[in-house]
């Protein structure tokens, strides 16, 4: 069996994040990672780690705020010395969690991008990127990703928004003009933004070779957490009310399934941006595989971040 290893997450201050990382933290001895940590530096970030040390892990916090390129190349490189230091053993699982959802899509990442696509997929990209060569065979990639890029009953109940795709670069443009987008807008670059998840998780597997296996857990709907705080008071009233209905999807309960995509043998051979809704391996929908999508993804990825003063992202083969 395959030593746990080093997982890095990011996202791991609140909700789903969090309590994945204490669900891999409260791991026996023999089967407990070490943890790198990568989020927004301050309180939340040092008492999630304290909480983890607690339980047994050997934990590093890597500040970083992800809506600036900058500070996620600093922070990969941070990882590679933590990890070429022996400071924490091999890099066996890479979960990029973090994500958001802003209200208006006017706002602006550090380096002019569309906020919403900026954090949850060029960041996350780039930290990929620049950590390929760091990472030990074999190795897994968990994205978290999203059924929202199409409707179904509830979406549609919910006016929910599905994925309107065009260009990446175009994705990655903010809204102009003086009026402020509505919640729809913002609806769509969201699901545009885990559509892009999809895409990327196919590509990334082409390109990063058979040493890393790349899959995309669905957490469920998760109603009354933070990604929702800009919507609107009527919508997350309803969330707060649906939460409370039996069974339905908690940071609680998805965050040691998502621990468990990124350790568990259950889901060791997964592959190929295989989807994962909560613990049941899903089928995605046909518009969801496109080659020439995915391919036109990753290319406009490397230009947006090269743009951005970052390295395009390598073709590097493990």
């Amino acid at each position: 069996m395959t030593e746990p290893g080093t997982v890095l997450i990011t996202g791991p201050t609140r909700n789903l994040g969090r309590h994945a990382v204490l669900a891999m933290a409260d791991r026996p001895d023999g089967q407990r990672p070490d943890l790198l940590l990568v989020g927004r530096a301050g309180r939340d970030l040092t008492a999630v780690a304290d909480e983890a040390r607690a339980l047994g892990a050997r934990v590093h916090e890597i500040g970083c705020d992800l809506a600036s390129l900058a500070e996620v190349r600093a922070a990969a490189a941070t990882a590679h010395g933590l990890l070429a230091d022996g400071a924490v053993r091999p890099l066996r699982a890479l979960v990029a969690n973090a994500g958001t959802m802003s209200a208006d899509t006017r706002r602006v990442s550090a380096d002019g991008y569309e906020l919403t696509f900026a954090v949850n997929h060029l960041a996350h990209a780039q930290l990929i990127g620049d950590l390929l060569i760091s990472f030990t065979a074999p190795t897994r990639v968990v994205l978290v990703g999203s059924n929202t890029y199409h409707a179904n009953f509830w979406r549609k109940l919910l006016h929910v928004a599905e994925a309107e795709w065009t260009d990446p670069v175009e994705l990655a443009r903010p809204a102009g003009g003086e009026r402020t987008p509505g919640m729809e807008a913002s609806g769509i670059a969201y699901s545009n933004a885990k559509l892009a998840i999809l895409y990327y998780a196919h590509e990334l597997q082409r390109q990063a070779g058979p040493g890393i296996n790349v899959s995309v857990f669905e957490p469920g709907w998760m109603p009354g957490t933070a990604l929702g705080r800009g919507a609107s008071a009527a919508f997350q009233a309803m969330s707060r009310a649906l939460g409370r209905i039996p069974g339905v999807s908690t940071p609680q309960r998805s965050g040691p399934l998502l621990a468990a995509m990124a350790l568990d043998k259950r889901w060791a051979h997964l592959r190929d941006g295989a989807f994962v809704v909560k613990t049941k391996l899903t089928e995605v929908q046909p518009v969801a595989h496109d080659r020439g999508r995915e391919r036109r993804l990753w290319e406009a990825t490397a230009e947006l971040l090269e743009r951005a003063g970052a390295s395009p992202t390598p073709d590097t083969k493990i």
